[in-house]
């Protein structure tokens, strides 16, 4: 039995460094596509402050969770909090897990608003329950 697990460790251990070296190559092409479009500005307006130019922030699309993701998530960091968080916290911890630009404030409410959503359904089902919290934002846990 030994064998199988060493083998299925050594195959998914193969898998994450061939991930790994992939997104390397990646990001080396992308740093010299962004040196070349330096170069390019540079050219056309030699003062011209490359480093001024703020990244875009990735967002995602509308329909980025599958249908009950958004919902399973909320659902998992509430069932970890050790006290009830906010609808804004939630969100945060959200950006946290999925590995998404927390700094963005556009994308925080946007998903602030989803959460919100997502957990007055589960309220109505008596799954969570809420109570005023600080501003405008409500309190919630898991319905015990």
């Amino acid at each position: 039995m030994v064998d199988y697990v060493i083998t299925g460790l050594v195959k998914r251990r193969a898998h994450v460094a061939g991930e790994i070296e992939r997104t390397h190559e990646t990001l080396r092409k992308l740093l010299a596509n962004l040196e070349s479009l330096d170069a390019t500005i540079l050219q056309f307006d030699p003062d011209y402050q490359v480093e001024a130019i703020r990244p875009k922030a990735f967002r995602p699309p509308k329909d980025w969770s599958n249908r009950g993701q958004m919902t399973r998530i909320c659902l998992s960091i509430l069932r970890q909090a050790a006290e009830p968080l906010t609808t804004r916290d939630i969100a945060l911890q959200l950006l946290v897990e999925r590995a998404l630009d927390k700094s963005d404030q556009r994308l925080l409410r946007l998903m602030t608003k989803r959460v919100g959503v997502a957990l007055r359904l589960q309220r109505d089902k008596d799954v969570v329950r809420s109570e005023q919290g600080p501003g405008q934002y409500q309190l919630w846990e898991i319905a015990r």
